[in-house]
């Protein structure tokens, strides 16, 4: 598409990509070094009262939601679309051109050349190429030229458009992060063990999102090393809609629990004070309480009442409690329990299976992304884009029949646009072929 119009020039210029790549990659390189999206508090430690304030004014600390950033994107997006339709127009009349029109004398200039001579007739050598060629991929046209028998054929014409679906590919990238950023979101909660909830809340404003169904946490575990610090830790979840439970899943650190298009992964813990208590008759069925440290608990079904009357702790993190239990029948029962260990309480008229752990709540980071399908689709097409771009090239060959007395004298000549050393090897193994042949 030839035009005069300045403002098209501009938009279709490759210093115009060039300049926005590079931007992009330094403020890219940039956004990777100074952390995003921390508390203001954050920076002013780390950089200074004026360098954050600095930092602030350009939205450097959100740099990929920054109005200059999307701009260089939108820019890029420009870029891309004028440029491929101010070239591809005259790339297409390339794959679709009628290479028997080509004069003789133009086809002879080809650098790759090889001839040699066949005993049959223009036709007959004509129709035995045909086949040849055929046998091996290629696609033969034939025409009558200036005396002459032109052939004429081509492998992957279309290999000259690898670098527009790799623009392409850029678009579509950019249009399933935008879909994604539009209609998803990033959101957190801090959900304690035993409870539920049908909301979570942005990450943004900390606005409540209602998720559509309930989350529940049954269990969270945890490990920690010998100096207390945590090792590896683990959730324990279940999805209910209308009560009913429909997905269950202990989820881990890079192992997420995924339902309705919404990613829930374990990202922190937290710690409280009260307990969890399970307690049951021996072969009988347990029943669970939730009660704090120094209160009495009272299982009314069984006239049993129990409590922790002293802890052994690291940090927040208990390590050994001691249990009170007493059921009005004989002198009240003491014991040492670690936490989350099981234990057998033997009273006069029975024996209880007890066991107590400290009460979490975990942390979970939560996800929506409606448009990372549409940012696959972009990859693979970039990867496809890119393997026609570099591995796939345009390969051409004419054959040029003029009769003789004796016969037909072949003349074979060929080009390709792209790794043209691998396509001369190529050629000239063919001509050998050929020639052996007819």
């Amino acid at each position: 598409m030839k035009t005069n119009n300045p403002v098209w020039k501009f938009f279709s210029s490759v210093n115009l990509a060039l300049f926005t790549l590079g931007c992009l990659a330094l403020t890219s390189i940039i956004g990777t070094l100074i952390p995003q999206k921390e508390a203001a508090e954050f920076y002013i430690s780390r950089y200074g009262t004026k360098t954050a304030q600095f930092l602030e004014i350009l939205d450097i600390t959100t740099m990929y939601t920054s109005w200059w950033f999307l701009s260089l994107l939108a820019l890029l997006s420009i870029n891309l679309i004028v440029c491929s339709l101010d070239r591809f127009p005259g790339l297409w009349r390339q794959i679709q051109a009628d290479n028997l029109q080509l004069p003789l004398e133009r086809i002879a200039k080809n650098r790759l050349s090889a001839s040699g001579a066949s005993s049959l007739g223009a036709k007959e050598a004509s129709i035995k190429l045909h086949e040849l060629l055929s046998a091996r991929g290629w696609k033969p046209q034939s025409r009558e030229k200036d005396g002459a028998l032109l052939l004429f054929a081509q492998k992957s014409p279309w290999s000259r458009a690898g670098v527009y679906l790799v623009h392409l590919s850029i678009l579509v990238i950019f249009a399933g992060a935008i879909y994604g950023q539009l209609t998803g979101f990033k959101a957190s909660i801090m959900l304690p063990e035993l409870q539920s909830s049908n909301s979570v809340y942005s990450s943004k404003g900390g606005e409540p999102i209602d998720l559509g169904f309930t989350v529940r946490c049954n269990r969270f575990e945890i490990d920690f090393y010998a100096n207390g610090m945590p090792k590896e830790y683990m959730s324990s979840l279940t999805v209910l809609e209308n009560d009913q439970i429909v997905e269950q899943k202990n989820i881990e650190v890079n192992h997420p629990l995924k339902y309705k298009g919404i990613t829930f992964y374990q990202s922190s813990y937290q710690s409280y004070s009260d307990f969890i208590f399970t307690l049951a008759e021996e072969n009988g069925q347990p029943e669970t309480f939730t009660g704090p440290y120094q209160k009495e608990l009272v299982w009314k079904k069984e006239n049993v009442r129990f409590g922790i009357i002293n802890l052994e702790t690291i940090r927040d993190r208990v390590v050994r409690m001691k249990v009170w239990f007493s059921d009005d029948k004989g002198a009240p029962s003491q014991f040492w329990l670690e936490n989350g260990e099981e234990a057998r309480v033997q009273r006069p008229d029975g024996t209880y299976i007890f066991s107590a752990k400290q009460r979490y709540a975990t942390g979970l980071q939560v996800a929506k992304d409606p448009g990372v399908w549409v940012v696959y689709v972009g990859c693979t097409l970039m990867l496809a884009g890119l393997y026609i771009a570099f591995f796939l090239s345009h390969k051409r060959i004419w054959l040029i029949l003029r009769p003789e007395d004796t016969g037909t004298l072949v003349e074979m000549k060929g080009s390709a646009n792209k790794n043209r050393t691998a396509f001369e090897k190529q050629f000239h193994e063919l001509a050998d072929d050929i020639y052996s042949d007819i």
